[in-house]
């Protein structure tokens, strides 16, 4: 793999950390480069240097980007930074850091020894719209009218039926997250639902979870696991960064970070 000149003067970034953890983790970064930090003041980049303007978000690249985040949450609190975030010199990221250091280091206390979990929940039926169909009569009786005559139903009949799907599947959702959120509750500082990403996910939950309390948290959602039947599969990951709790945006192009 070609590694890149240490005197690049662009600079990739990876995560923000307390300036007090700075220090160098080899030859990991995008197109293998070093990667280490460029510190002012209370806070530091985690940077590595790079030729191009931009990155694609090709596999070995997302790789190396995740690697050094994976790396980095491990031993320090971070607020990672978006993919592909490039710096144009060196002194565009010390710009950075000592214009913001104040927002950056409020946001690095929110969430000093917290991680992100994921909670996904989905019915894991074949059919999802049978499911649907078959606990609800109301939408059942419509669909019979519709499709027992002799003819195909009309377009206009077919987008109702289409329409009372998507409500009672959404009342669904909400039903069900509503059952799931009071038992997670007490064991995160924060939860964010997130959409879903198709018709068999029930919810899709981004939690905010003290490393102390992580193994009170999969208990819980065991728990609350137990409250649903076999229709339901529940699916909970990490620890990851705390990537849906960072609440600033940060353009390197204006050296402004701003609140979201």
């Amino acid at each position: 793999m070609k590694k890149v000149n240490p005197s690049t003067s662009r600079r990739y970034l990876y995560a923000i950390i307390d300036a007090s953890q700075a220090g160098k983790w080899g030859n990991i970064g995008i197109n293998g480069a070093l990667v280490t930090t460029i510190t002012k003041g209370p806070v530091a980049a985690v940077v590595s240097g790079i030729a191009a303007k931009r990155v694609r978000p090709e596999r070995a690249n997302l790789a190396s980007h995740n690697g050094v985040i994976k790396l980095l949450m491990q031993e320090s609190t971070i607020l990672p930074v978006a993919f592909g975030t490039i710096a144009d010199r060196h002194q565009a990221v010390e710009f950075l850091l000592s214009k913001n250091s104040a927002l950056l280091v409020e946001q690095l206390d929110s969430l000093r020894g917290k991680v992100e979990m994921g909670l996904r929940v989905r019915f894991d039926v074949p059919n999802i719209y049978e499911y649907i169909v078959s606990t609800h009569r109301d939408l059942r009786d419509a669909r019979d009218t519709a499709y027992g005559g002799p003819q195909e139903p009309m377009r206009g009949t077919k987008i109702e039926l289409g329409g009372q799907f998507d409500r009672l599947l959404t009342a669904e959702r909400e039903t069900h997250t509503a059952t799931v959120l009071p038992v997670l509750n007490a064991h995160c500082v924060e939860i964010k639902p997130n959409p879903p990403r198709n018709n068999l996910e029930v919810m899709n939950l981004a939690c905010l979870v003290k490393r102390e309390d992580l193994k009170a948290f999969e208990d819980a959602v065991l728990a609350a696991a137990g409250q649903f039947d076999n229709n339901f599969a529940f699916d909970f990951n990490g620890p990851w960064a705390p990537h849906n709790f960072v609440h600033i945006e940060l353009n390197i192009k204006s050296s402004h970070v701003s609140r979201r």
